[in-house]
């Protein structure tokens, strides 16, 4: 499957809660899709003006097709993924929860991607708190999709959702 079209086939499955961009970049990093999508919920009492709690729930998408996937472009991939935390996740107090989800496209099949790349993706973990868990938290999901295979490869966040970015169920 070539990248446009699997970007295109996703973006079906996405436009209903996600806000889409194509070419978006964080930090002089540029990603072929970028997904946001916003869950907020309040409690009130007999009226609006008497607000209990809110709740902010928030995901975001950072795809990428990545040429020569090894462990040089697969660190530098992470890190631009753990370095968007800043950049796109607003604490205050009513945020609860973020879940940035870093997707690797690549054209080789996973026999001629190096065992290791694999094995970080598969066991690659990341929760971080904020003030103690009483301004959220965010956690994130790795995800390599070949265009040439019809699975993937997650980590355990990722299996989550894995299914998702799964060729087969996009034709």
């Amino acid at each position: 499957m070539e990248l446009t079209s699997y970007i295109e086939e996703l973006e079906k499955k996405l436009v209903r809660s996600f806000d889409l961009f194509r070419n978006y970049e964080i930090d002089d990093e540029n990603f072929d899709l970028f997904a946001k999508y916003h869950l907020r919920a309040e409690k009130y009492f007999l009226t609006k003006s008497a607000k209990i709690y809110g709740m902010e729930n928030n995901e975001y998408i950072l795809m990428k097709m990545m040429e020569n996937l090894d462990n040089r472009t697969f660190e530098i991939f992470k890190n631009s993924i753990i370095g968007s935390i800043d950049k796109l996740v607003e604490l205050h107090d009513e945020h609860m929860s973020s879940i940035i989800t870093g997707v690797m496209l690549t054209d080789k099949p996973f026999s001629e991607i190096d065992d290791d790349v694999l094995k970080k993706i598969s066991k690659f973990k990341y929760h971080k708190g904020f003030s103690f868990g009483f301004k959220g938290w965010v956690d994130i999901r790795l995800i390599l999709v070949s265009l040439n295979d019809e699975y993937n490869i997650a980590n355990k966040k990722g299996t989550e959702v894995s299914e998702i970015y799964s060729i087969k169920k996009l034709t």
